[in-house]
This record gives C-alpha cells, structure tokens and sequence, in this order.
C-alpha cells in the first residue's frame, strides 16, 4: 500500500500526475521544423528548372562501325593520349565472325596499361596472351574504353586476339607506365 506523505496525497499518483503533465506539455508544445527555400511567399522559387523527361533516346548509330576519318577521330577519343610510353597500338574493322590476331615487339621488363575500346552494337572479346598465360579475356560492352594494368618480364611478346560477332571496329594500345 502507497504510503501517503505530509501532504496527503499518495507518491504514486503524484509521480503519475508529473509524467501526464510533461507528455501534455510536449504534446502541446508541439516542434516545427522550418525550411527556408529561398522563397518568401512558400511558393517555388523562379528559377526552378522546367521539368524535362531525364530519358532522352539514344541515337541509333552511336555504335555502328565508321572508316576513313570517322574511324580516326574515334580512335583519338577513345584512346587518348597517355603519359607512358606507347609501345604498340593498332585499330581497324572487323567484319561479322572476323578474327584478328597479331603480336607486339618484345617488350622490356615493367608494368604496362593495355587499354581496349570498341565500336559495334555487339559485344567484341579481346584476349591478350603472353606465352600460355592469359592476361586479359574479355568481352567487351562497346561504347566504353578498358584499361588493364599489367606487370610483364623483361623480353616477352604479347599475343593479341579480336574478334566480333558483327561488324565491329576495334582498336587497342599497349604502353609503358
């Protein structure tokens, strides 16, 4: 049983009466939270962009292949200058099922960046060999450049492979880091 204090009224009602008090009060006392957009009138500010459609289409021959100067100017874009020193590059046209195969120089021992690109509405695969071993073998989605950073010994030949599904250009480099 509650004992009852000088005041006469029992400690367990009077602890109950200050919590119902205070949940009241906060109840009452409310938060408001303010937002200051930079209008004074609540309305949106005047210059809010107009609302466009974020999905534009995509032109349908961004990854056809090209020749002649086209095919130049997107080789400048997609393997742009570098730092390293560049030991071999080379770019072209594949026809549908075409395979290209070559090798570079011997190269000397360090590491080296093999960027690839292509231009096809397919993917294209690459795969760069040194020996038996396998450094690279991808199939690329066309339309973004890859660069894979290697480590190689002194004096060894790369073997490098290209081949697409459809017609295709291609174009690849290997440089000194």
């Amino acid at each position: 049983m509650p004992t009852v204090p000088a005041s006469g009224v029992p400690r367990t009602r009077t602890a109950s009466a200050v919590r119902i008090l205070f949940v009241l009060l906060l109840a009452l006392s409310g938060c408001a939270y303010e937002y200051d957009d930079g209008s004074a009138s609540g309305t949106a500010p005047a210059s809010a962009p107009a609302f466009t459609d974020p999905a534009l289409p995509r032109d349908p021959t961004v990854n056809q292949p090209v020749s002649g100067a086209e095919l130049d100017a997107w080789v400048a874009q997609v393997l742009p200058e570098s730092e390293g020193q560049v030991l071999h590059t080379n770019y072209g046209i594949l026809e549908a099922e075409e395979e290209r195969e070559e090798t570079t120089a011997s190269l000397p021992e360090g590491s080296y960046a093999l960027t690839l690109a292509c231009r096809s509405p397919r993917r294209v695969s690459f795969s760069v060999s040194l020996d038996d071993t396998e450094l690279v073998d991808l199939n690329l989605r066309c339309g973004n450049s890859r660069v894979n950073v290697v480590y190689l010994p002194a004096d060894v030949i790369l073997h490098i492979k290209v081949e697409a599904k459809s017609g295709a250009n291609f174009a690849y480099r290997v440089s000194r880091i």
